[in-house]
């Protein structure tokens, strides 16, 4: 390709960092298609004449069937995805294969063939995202009723729903989708065009070759267009958070795990054994979703770094921009899959989770909130009263609706005997009915209007 300014060939080592084939071979679906849009738009602009557009395109196709069949290409002289196409095409419709780069660069081919990547990626991740959100949504519809403690500082706080705490984990999922379609809005605009760096002297049709691909438009500016790789760092984000929310969700599932909580069951799919303890039935699909996120998050801080200080427009350091993104989406797919299959098939132990939440005090609030509702207590000092009935409870080892009517009263005279109608779990969670509240009715409101949503 250098042959008229270069009279030697680079260096065994120059060519294999030169390389970026082995990874970006994986681009050529996008590649193509790229290609096909762009020699039609020159055949149609007049700028190739319509026999060698037609047989160019026809050329494309065959080497798209070559490579569905698995013949990608491996030979690192070819560089990349871009130059093993175009070498392919010539071994197929010869010289003419030439012409298909006429008014375009690597620079702005590679800026369209990853954006395109990208938004395939993020088409790929919100199809997978919403599947887990709907077995999310079964699973808390089963259980919206069901009564388990709600933890702060992963101490029994509240009694909540387990339905709720599973709509919780919705919810985050449901940001996530979102912060993915905001990054496919802005990443789809098309840079080819663009050419090196300055645009093209050819009377070319960017907002044709946009439309063909499905962007929304051409990009505004030609230095821009081939410099930017914020289309990447944008789904990275958006990645990043996502495997975090998964990665809390996966500890929640490894707590739950243990024998000490026993909130769940793992079935035998989802877990591994021991090589020397026979009891053992270990979470590792949960911890690995969990460690996974370390990765994700580390491919993109790699990619930030790579572009904090690069100047317009393109550098040679940009190779670097597709391994960190084809890692990240190919742990996150597998972190939403494998945590979509081990929430649809865990058993939850609610019978466990009902028997922890009636334990620690956790209808202490309800006990402040009875004194402020019903006998006028300023709240501050309804959860002193309260602390000392937990006190009382503790010296009993009883829960605070086993405590004596006589103990409440010598604690407040104000306290009577209604008191009991909310120290039961169950009047707990069932008194929660403010908006986004634990109370099953509300669960199941959530539940039906997310369902629509995700119709939508």
């Amino acid at each position: 390709m250098w042959g008229g300014r270069f009279a030697e060939g680079p260096a065994s080592v120059m060519r294999e960092i030169n390389a970026s084939l082995p990874f970006d071979k994986r681009m050529w679906r996008q590649d193509v298609a790229a290609s096909k849009a762009h020699v039609a738009m020159l055949g149609k602009q007049g700028i190739l004449s319509a026999a060698d557009a037609a047989t160019i395109s026809d050329g494309l196709d065959k080497v798209a069937a070559d490579y569905g069949a698995g013949n990608l290409p491996d030979d690192l002289a070819l560089e990349d995805i871009h130059m093993a196409t175009e070498t392919k095409l010539a071994e197929l419709v010869g010289p003419v294969a030439g012409r298909l780069h006429t008014a375009r660069s690597r620079n702005d081919q590679v800026a369209t063939d990853f954006r395109l990547w990208v938004r395939d990626a993020v088409d790929s991740i919100d199809a997978g995202l919403a599947a887990f959100q709907a077995v999310l949504l079964d699973r808390a519809e089963e259980n919206a009723d069901a009564v388990m403690p709600g933890f702060t500082h992963l101490q029994s706080a509240q009694p909540v729903t387990l339905g709720h705490h599973l709509m919780a984990w919705y919810e985050m999922i449901a940001r996530d989708r979102a912060r993915f379609a905001d990054a496919r809005v802005r990443m789809n605009r098309c840079p080819l065009g663009s050419a090196a760096l300055a645009g093209t002297g050819f009377n070319i049709d960017r907002v044709a070759t946009a439309a063909a691909l499905g962007f929304d438009g051409p990009t505004a500016n030609s230095l821009d267009s081939v410099s930017d790789r914020d289309f990447a760092l944008d789904y990275l984000s958006a990645a990043a958070t996502c495997a975090i929310h998964l990665s809390r969700m996966a500890e929640e599932i490894v707590i739950w795990a243990s024998q000490p909580f026993g909130f769940i069951t793992l079935p035998d799919q989802w877990s591994t054994g021991s090589s020397i303890m026979p009891q053992k039935r270990n979470p590792d699909a949960a911890e690995l979703v969990r460690g996974h996120a370390g990765r994700i998050l580390g491919c993109h801080t790699a990619l930030m770094v790579t572009m904090k200080g690069l100047p317009l427009a393109y550098s040679k350091d940009m190779q670097d921009d597709k391994e960190p993104v084809f890692l990240a989406a190919d742990l996150l797919e597998l972190c939403v899959a494998a945590m979509g299959g081990m929430v649809s098939a865990l058993t939850f132990r609610t019978d466990r989770m009902r028997g922890l939440a009636e334990a620690g005090f956790s209808t202490a609030t309800d006990l402040a909130d009875w004194l402020v509702r019903e006998v006028d207590v300023p709240f501050r000092e309804a959860h002193h009263i309260t602390g000392r009935a937990v006190k009382a409870a503790e010296e009993r080892d009883c829960r605070l609706s086993e405590l004596p009517l006589d103990v409440l009263a010598a604690i407040d005279t104000r306290i009577d005997d209604r008191v009991y109608g909310v120290l039961s779990v169950d009047a707990s969670v069932a008194s929660r009915t403010s908006l986004g509240g634990t109370a099953p009715s509300r669960v199941r409101e959530a539940i039906a209007a997310a369902r629509v949503a995700l119709k939508a």
